[in-house]
């Protein structure tokens, strides 16, 4: 199973939402499109769902691991220039299902902050990466963003004791999913390469046993030259679908 052919992405929008299962998750994938975003002038904000309390290299107490993982995401987006990052309580990190629950809850931050567009982690399994893109973690959070774009959050039906929390019904117009396979829509994110890798480097309770700099240019220049860009371009890459 694959994404069809991405859309066009659409232009002039204001307000871009990303929804992830950990802190982490955007900045590996998707660090250097959201600083492209900001740079255009999209408010872009972050929910995360876990606090990332199973990640980790070493030794540091795992009643630490919520706290600086957080505030190591916080510094991540900053470095990219997103200053609204919301963490979703409730939900254990590497336990994730597209509940009723947290559809509920990403539907609410979706009629709260009202974006034009989405991003989050694809619903569907690369068989090629097992690892990484396809954690069930991910799978989980892009199955329940997709369900809280449609129909959750546009239907004044469903979840109605939103409405009593003054949270109106509002139709996204277009998703943009991370991790899926085939990805066909590209953006050069050559001129962002520096808060990339600032960003990456936040979360050092991640990233401390990496060569950062290495990795993310290896790894863009692979996307871009997969997608025909010319020599010396980076890249990331993403399936764009329109909801309307």
């Amino acid at each position: 199973m694959s994404f069809p052919a991405s859309a066009p992405a659409l232009s002039g929008l204001h307000r871009a939402l990303a929804v992830f299962a950990h802190p982490d998750d955007v900045d590996f994938g998707c660090a250097g499109t959201i600083a492209a975003w900001v740079e255009e002038g999209i408010e872009v904000a972050y929910l995360i769902i876990t606090r990332g309390e199973s990640g980790g290299f070493d030794d540091t107490p795992r009643e630490e691991v919520p706290r600086l993982r957080e505030r190591e995401q916080r510094a991540a987006a900053a470095a990219v220039g997103v200053h609204r990052v919301d963490f979703v309580d409730g939900h254990a990190d590497g336990m994730l299902t597209p509940s009723l629950a947290l559809r509920r809850q990403v539907a609410a931050a979706i009629r709260r902050f009202r974006p034009e567009r989405v991003l989050t982690s694809s619903p569907l399994r690369r068989w090629e990466h097992l690892a990484g893109p396809s954690h069930p973690d991910h799978l989980a959070v892009g199955e329940a963003t997709t369900c809280a774009v449609y129909p959750d959050a546009r239907n004044a039906f469903a979840f109605p004791e939103l409405l009593d929390e003054g949270l109106e019904p509002w139709v996204v117009r277009e998703v943009w999913y991370a991790g899926g396979p085939a990805p066909d829509h590209a953006v050069d994110v050559t001129p962002y390469l520096d808060r990339k890798i600032a960003a990456m480097r936040a979360h050092r309770s991640q990233t401390a046993h990496l060569d950062v700099e290495t990795w993310v240019r290896g790894w863009l220049t692979t996307v871009a030259d997969n997608a025909g860009l010319p020599a010396g371009r980076l890249a990331e890459s993403f399936t764009v679908l329109r909801t309307e």
